[in-house]
């Protein structure tokens, strides 16, 4: 009986002992939740991330578990020598303002104190800056007409883009450090709450006495940025495309994809398949570049790199759509994406071209070869809208009449433009027509572009106020898609003077004229240019809010309205929806170029389905319009050959990382003596569990009373006499 209930009562203190631990784990897991918020505090930011070529890996990447290292403020050289001769307490996240972040101290963090480095820091501070460009000073160096003209040509001048001297190249402020591999991720902070946040946690645990930081808690930052693609495009392809039973595949990398906006300024008509290779059409072809790209995930607009040649030949197609009815030519706009990747999408526009794929098969039209196309005018970077240049690669007559035009229309409209006599070089400008010049250095291109002049070329400054840029916003009182008096001057009441709005207008204004008379044979004889109210609403969409009266004008009435950012033009990696500033770009065009319908309903309209769209236009309450825009594909054709040599530099071949998890977090790491005391108590605390254990257990006959029999008497029959 008393065995009994000793194991009544073994069962009631495990019972009991059960619902304790249970009550103590859920108590003490709300609790330990609570203490983890106040160990880690969260930074939001923007993260530098992996992209490849078929050669090489660029960008950055932390540990597989997330790279932490302990806050020092970089602000003198100084700061750096003490992190590569001392370092008591490694390893370090230095945090750089942008003017310390060149070329040689980043990598002198990377290559002299690569031990000691585990995280990088930028911070936003650009008071002061003069230059800041993380691109090459050579753009696309290696994907370029320069890159395949043999020494000895005798259309070569013999001259190239130097990355050596910065007087001989296209980004005399380049660093090149977009092309650099980091095995640290390299984290940008631009709010000032956060930057307060890490200044502050560095100053109260880690600026003072840095000879001795080792004996004291740090405050320390962990970056989770791991990428899983490593060495090459060609290397990331192979590992993606291995796999077995045990192994499935797994996607390491992505192909750099997106799509090219094209639209034509008179429609091309619909004709059956077996008549699409008669009576050969006359095109001139326009274009210029719509992406740009920074070395951090989501930051950078590229301002003066891609917007303002953007905003010139949306202003030109919307002033010859408007100025030149019809003609024995057609004009084909065409904005390529990718062009900041080896000309990604200009690569594939002349695949396509050469291999009958352009327009596709969807659009019932006629095929573009390069044959069709008379005249090429690729729009390249307009630092400098007052002083514009023309090159060509090969002797063209063409290129001769389109500097004549410039200066001639210039003097008789008083636009205040220079252009000089047509340069004669292999060694061009980073822009698109380098992928047909390739293909045949004879190719009829003539390039108008500025000398360098951008200090903040492919970077996080590249923005609204490296332009001074100020926003009309007149739209509600001038009607945008109308061309505009250039009788009525400077409109400085509007802007004020020497606006870019104004020099976006006549540089614009200049070049469609031009345009105008090439085609026509005659000048543009009215008084009629750009737009400067459509030129201020493409900018202020493009450059700091997409819910703007121009992209309202492009959607249906009742379209809900946009989150107000910017698009961003970075071509990223495949994706089912159209990136944002693609769709916007499609549907500018399709207003701006789209002939009016008239006594057309929304239900008519929608009926009768592409090219006929139904928006809301300047007066928000629907119109139908006969668009002629489209997309095509901008994806290197190096992905459509699985033989394809990644290391021949005939097509690009970048491709993008893949990622799991972004994040950045600061928390309190111990002092060594913390850290020791911590381990020093828990084996303590093992070793007296593991003596209580043996004694318990070699005593458990005494303590549990395991020998004893029952002492209850029982009884006995008596003795039969």
């Amino acid at each position: 009986m008393s065995s009994a209930r000793r194991w009544i009562g073994v069962v009631k203190w495990y019972y009991c002992g059960f619902i304790a631990v249970f009550l103590l784990v859920q108590l003490g897991g709300a609790h330990g939740q609570r203490m983890k918020d106040n160990m880690y505090t969260s930074v939001s930011g923007a993260h530098c991330f992996r992209r490849l070529n078929g050669t090489h890996v660029t960008g950055c990447s932390s540990n597989n578990g997330g790279s932490v290292g302990v806050l020092h403020v970089i602000n003198s050289q100084e700061d750096i020598d003490f992190i590569v001769h001392k370092h008591p307490s490694p390893p370090y996240a230095p945090i750089l303002p942008p003017a310390l972040y060149t070329r040689e101290n980043v990598l002198r963090l990377r290559d002299e104190a690569g031990p000691y480095v585990s995280v990088l820091v930028l911070m936003n501070n650009a008071s002061g800056l003069e230059q800041f460009s993380q691109e090459s000073r050579c753009p696309n160096q290696y994907s370029g007409l320069a890159s395949v003209m043999s020494p000895d040509s005798d259309t070569n001048d013999q001259q190239s883009c130097s990355v050596d001297r910065a007087e001989d190249s296209w980004n005399p402020w380049g660093s090149g450090l977009l092309q650099q591999d980091f095995p640290f991720p390299i984290y940008y902070v631009a709010d000032v709450s956060e930057m307060d946040k890490l200044v502050e946690c560095y100053e109260k645990f880690n600026g003072y006495d840095l000879d001795r930081q080792h004996q004291r808690s740090l405050c320390s930052i962990e970056v989770k940025a791991f990428m899983a693609a490593a060495v090459s495009t060609a290397m990331c392809i192979r590992r993606s495309n291995s796999h077995s039973s045990l192994f499935p595949a797994t996607k390491y990398c992505d192909p750099l994809q997106g799509k090219n906006v094209y639209a034509t300024l008179f429609p091309r008509p619909a004709v059956p398949e077996e008549q699409r290779n008669a009576k050969p059409e006359r095109i001139v072809l326009v274009s210029t570049r719509t992406d740009t790209t920074t070395m951090f995930d989501g930051v950078g607009i590229g301002a003066m790199d891609s917007v303002v040649p953007f905003t010139v030949l949306v202003s030109v197609a919307h002033f010859l759509s408007k100025a030149l009815p019809s003609n024995d030519r057609n004009v084909l706009f065409v904005f390529f994406n990718g062009e900041s990747y080896d000309y990604i999408g200009s690569q594939r526009f002349v695949y396509d071209l050469q291999t009958g794929a352009f327009p596709s098969r969807g659009t019932q039209t006629k095929p573009i070869s390069l044959e069709n196309i008379e005249l090429m005018i690729d729009i390249g970077t307009l630092d400098n809208l007052t002083d514009l240049h023309v090159y060509h690669a090969a002797p063209q007559p063409m290129a001769i009449k389109v500097s004549e035009l410039l200066r001639k229309i210039n003097l008789s409209h008083n636009f205040g433009i220079q252009s000089g006599l047509p340069v004669l070089t292999t060694n061009l400008p980073p822009v698109s027509a380098q992928s047909f010049l390739r293909e045949n250095i004879s190719f009829p291109a003539v390039i108008i572009t500025s000398k360098p002049g951008n200090r903040f070329y492919h970077s996080i400054y590249d923005d609204q106020e490296n332009l001074r840029y100020k926003y009309g916003n007149h739209s509600k009182k001038y009607d945008f898609t109308e061309l505009e008096d250039l009788t009525l001057g400077d409109r400085r009441e509007m802007y004020g003077p020497d606006s870019l709005q104004m020099r976006i207008r006549n540089a614009s204004t200049l070049i469609g004229m031009s345009i105008y008379e090439l085609l026509v044979g005659r000048a543009y004889d009215k008084q009629n240019g750009t737009n400067s109210v459509l030129i201020d609403e493409f900018l202020h969409c493009f450059l700091e809010s997409a819910d703007c009266p121009l992209f309202r004008a492009t959607v249906k009435p009742e379209t809900p309205r946009v989150y107000p950012a910017p698009p961003s033009r970075y071509i990223s990696v495949h994706s089912t929806l159209t990136a944002d500033s693609t769709g916007w770009t499609y549907r500018v065009l399709g207003l701006l170029l789209g002939q009016k319908i008239e006594n057309v309903t929304k239900v008519e309209c929608l009926a009768m389905h592409l090219p006929f769209q139904w928006m809301a236009g300047y007066g928000g309450t629907g119109e139908c319009r006969r668009t002629t825009q489209n997309m095509s594909l901008a994806l290197s054709p190096a992905f459509l050959n699985e033989t394809y040599d990644f290391t021949s530099y005939r097509y690009s071949t970048w491709t993008e990382s893949t990622w799991s998890e972004m994040s950045a977090r600061i928390f309190l790491r111990p002092s060594p003596s913390h850290e020791t005391l911590t381990l020093s108590i828990g084996i303590v605390v093992m070793v007296i569990s593991f003596v209580l254990v043996f004694l318990v257990n070699s005593r458990s006959d005494v303590l549990f009373n395991q020998g004893s029999t029952s002492s209850i008497p029982i009884a006995t029959q008596p003795t039969q006499c």
